[in-house]
């Protein structure tokens, strides 16, 4: 891994080939996955509790535009987040591209495959879907219950291979 904070909290998870440079905040019991790129070299980076950025995901700013993901955030494996709000207990998914300068409310669910234009505002509770996306309609139930088991079950499996249940898999829990 490569790290250079300018402040975190100890507690997190990462992968030894994970590269997080500049000013990045990382919350506690979150997990920073194979391959994921978190770039706070031009405006701060803030990621909650308990955050899951999955492999070859990517996190950068658009100069002086702070990105903040709140508490339980899924980024999915090959998401790209640009430059925004990313509101509490929400679902990016796999290969999502999320452009600057835009807020996505709690509990939001943008699809796999989705492209956010800059500038958006996504409320809370809605699914974007679509290249340009497009707000569908709201999260469903069901939508909802596997986003939140989501984010423990990443805790839960950071765990398990920082304690080598799956052999040497080059994660740590830094102290």
């Amino acid at each position: 891994m490569s790290a250079t904070f300018s402040k975190s909290i100890s507690g997190f998870y990462t992968a030894n080939n994970a590269t997080i440079v500049g000013d990045v905040t990382i919350g506690a019991e979150s997990s920073v996955w194979f391959n994921v790129v978190v770039r706070g070299d031009v405006a701060p980076i803030s990621i909650g509790k308990r955050v899951n950025v999955q492999d070859g995901a990517i996190i950068h700013c658009d100069s002086h535009v702070p990105n903040v993901m709140e508490d339980d955030v899924s980024i999915a494996h090959g998401a790209i987040v640009h430059g925004m709000h990313v509101g509490r207990g929400t679902l990016i998914g796999m290969g999502a591209i999320l452009l600057g300068r835009t807020k996505i409310g709690s509990e939001c669910l943008i699809a796999a495959g989705a492209v956010v234009p800059p500038g958006w505002e996504v409320p809370d509770r809605m699914v974007v879907m679509g290249v340009p996306g497009k707000i569908v309609r709201g999260v469903k139930d069901e939508e909802l219950k596997y986003m939140r088991w989501l984010s423990s079950h990443y805790v839960e499996l950071a765990e398990k291979h920082v304690a080598g249940v799956f052999g040497q898999t080059g994660m740590t829990k830094p102290e």
